[in-house]
């Protein structure tokens, strides 16, 4: 047995030998490489180091939208190749038997198993390599040779065999020891990481939008004279948002979001929610303070399946695809309530707690369904998810005949006891359209027909058109019918690639018919308002945006006796 091991090891200097002829006699003259090639593909030293959890990949920070606006993909550096060596030298397209290498070649190939051609089947022969090319190949043959004298199925070696490898291994010892020094300090760095990462299980993502906005024009009083003079100034404000998004199974996510902001709601200076912003502060907490604005949990069922249950804000949008996502998206598009999606299908008109289902036929269809009830009573034992509680049910289908065009048929069924408010449009249109019999408890049955046509990469064209049909259930019987309509153009990489313009023309919630009278005064709008809206996104890089916004709102509250009101906005928004 020693016997054989002696010779065993005698036949290391030849495979050095061979790997030398191979390689080029460049690389161990006096003359300096110039260059490395970056996809050599000979049996590698190092191997990509992986972390036990992967990274989940984030969802859509901002809960008014459902889908995200196009980013620019960073370029990932080229990782080491796990290609197997070849097995015969027949697999080398460029390897011919005239070769004066060939034998030399078919040696380490077939023998040794030490050589890896390029993807495309190739070896390359005449290429010139570097010295840690060279020891990094040098290295994979030792491991193969090493494997060889484990199970004493090596061929006899020479004494001339051993003193090469001796040479070889002096020469290249500096070359050697980098390399590992290299692998060491990979190892500490990636316990380090590991040792001080945020979490195994959550990641952390970041948003905030700082706001620079004025209002001008009269503010609304539905009166031709007299009209209240203008007395907004220019402000400053902020929303931050905190996104833990936690995954236990990697296809799964519990999302919790963190919200601190001090943007007002312009309707309380302009007379009108015509003019609200898509995200302002909610009244149910103090300016500046911290609270949780959005809590649920989204697991799949198989391959067609997924379903969500939240108990803090799981309104449709985070369910729901609402077609309109670049002009839509208030942290890049426009910043208009009404301007991000149909308000009477995806605006409930309060922040719900429930439960949705998606379920997907095919490429082309997809069902989604829903039922929420409102956050701040359903938790409370005296009145429940379904009793005395503002609720709301929707279902989509979502059609996509092909990849440029994207349909949505959507119904929603929403109730409102008497006095909860009664926000059918979601904050959004007539103050006649959001509670058309006063505060009297209403059902309303809402229909709407959303598209989005990418006409080519620059354009894309889409809008939706709402009904409702909303009918008094208490202190009377009364019928009032509410429509509203859009039409957007988004124009991705305009002027610059990564920037974005957009254009939304639409009409807000208006009452064309009512059968209830208050005071008097049937509560149906009597003109039609305009909205008018135009932005444009500077991409300063991956995680920084500038938009300067202008809405314009024509004959506010539908009342041709109001004058008309413009907002300027000039929003930073941040991604972390």
């Amino acid at each position: 047995m020693k016997k054989t091991l002696w010779h065993i090891l005698l036949t290391l200097p030849k495979i050095l030998v061979l790997l030398l002829v191979v390689a080029n006699t460049k690389a161990f003259g006096g003359e300096p490489i110039s260059e490395s090639h970056p996809d050599l593909r000979v049996a590698e030293l190092l191997e990509p180091v992986e972390t036990k959890n992967q990274e989940l990949k984030p969802e859509q920070s901002d809960r008014s939208i459902s889908q995200n606006s196009p980013q620019i993909t960073p370029i990932e550096p080229r990782k080491p190749s796990s290609e197997p060596p070849v097995t015969s030298v027949s697999q080398l397209s460029d390897v011919q038997p005239t070769d004066w290498a060939f034998q030399a070649l078919q040696s380490l190939v077939e023998r040794y198993s030490c050589i890896v051609g390029y993807p495309d089947g190739q070896y390359r022969g005449d290429r010139a390599l570097t010295r840690y090319e060279f020891a990094a190949g040098l290295n994979a043959c030792l491991d193969q040779v090493n494997q060889l004298i484990a199970s004493s199925t090596a061929n006899l070696v020479t004494q001339e065999d051993l003193t090469t490898l001796q040479r070889l291994s002096e020469e290249f010892r500096p070359e050697l020891a980098e390399l590992a020094g290299r692998i060491d300090n990979l190892e500490a760095r990636t316990a380090q990481v590991e040792a001080n990462r945020f979490s195994t299980t959550t990641k952390l993502v970041g948003n905030v939008i700082f706001l620079a906005a004025d209002v001008f024009g009269d503010r609304v009083n539905n009166t031709p004279a007299d009209d209240t003079d203008d007395d907004a100034n220019a402000f400053f404000a902020y929303r931050a948002q905190l996104s833990f998004q936690t995954s236990f199974s990697g296809e799964d996510q519990l999302n919790a979001i963190l919200r601190a902001d001090s943007i007002p709601n312009l309707g309380a200076s302009t007379g009108t929610n015509m003019t609200r912003f898509a995200i302002d502060r909610s009244g149910l907490f103090p300016e500046n303070d911290l609270y949780l604005e959005n809590l649920y949990y989204r697991f799949p069922i198989g391959s067609k399946v997924n379903v969500w249950v939240g108990t803090r804000t799981i309104n449709f949008p985070v369910f729901v695809p609402t077609f309109n996502q670049l002009n839509g998206n208030p942290s890049q598009g426009g910043f208009s309530r009404f301007g991000q999606f149909n308000p009477t299908v995806y605006r409930p008109g309060f922040d719900g707690a429930g439960a949705a289902v998606a379920y997907r036929f095919n490429n082309q269809l997809q069902l989604h369904l829903g039922w929420i009830a409102d956050g701040l009573v359903a938790n409370q034992p005296n009145n429940g998810i379904f009793n005395n509680s503002s609720q709301a049910a929707i279902a989509q289908l979502s059609i996509t005949p092909s990849k440029q065009l994207d349909l949505g048929l959507t119904y929603t069924r929403k109730y409102y006891p008497t006095n909860s408010g009664n926000n059918l449009t979601g904050g959004t249109g007539s103050a006649f359209a959001r509670n058309p019999f006063g505060q009297n408890a209403t059902i309303s049955d809402n229909f709407g027909l959303e598209f989005s046509w990418k006409v080519n990469p620059r354009f894309t064209f889409g809008g939706w058109f709402g009904y409702t049909q909303a009918h008094q259930v208490d202190r009377g019987d009364n019928d009032a019918t509410i429509i509203n309509g859009a039409l957007t153009f988004a124009f991705p990489d305009l002027f610059s690639k990564g920037n974005l313009g957009g254009i939304t023309i639409g009409i807000p919630p208006k009452v064309t018919s009512n059968d209830f009278i208050s005071a008097g005064q049937q509560r149906e709008d009597p003109d039609t308002s305009l909205h008018l809206e135009t932005f444009y996104t500077f991409r300063i890089n991956n995680n920084v945006r500038v938009t300067p916004i202008v809405y314009l709102i024509t004959k506010p509250e539908h009342n041709d006796n109001n004058d008309p009101i413009l907002v300027g906005v000039l929003r930073t928004s941040f991604a972390f």
